[in-house]
């Protein structure tokens, strides 16, 4: 927002931020869910290989994209903020 930092957000900004962050979490778990399936599809049916492995890198991407929601629930703790 801005080039803001978080803690420099104001509560309803941050709540805001929340919020988008929440919806974007339920897609990535639908995205991982869909890349795992097909990662065990693949090595079900063809063995270990290039599209057993090629998902899985998605599945790392996606998680590691998770630590701003995790940034932003401790600041929300921290100024006593329910959302």
């Amino acid at each position: 927002m801005n080039g803001k930092t978080i803690s420099e957000l104001t509560d309803e900004e941050l709540l805001d931020k929340r919020m988008k962050a929440k919806n974007t979490n339920i897609i990535s778990a639908v995205l991982i869910g869909f890349f795992v399936g097909i990662a065990v599809f693949s090595a079900v049916k063809k063995g270990l290989g290039f599209f057993t492995f090629f998902p899985l890198i998605f599945v790392f991407m996606l998680m590691r994209n998770q630590s701003e929601a995790k940034e932003l629930d401790k600041e929300i703790k921290a100024r006593n903020l329910k959302f």
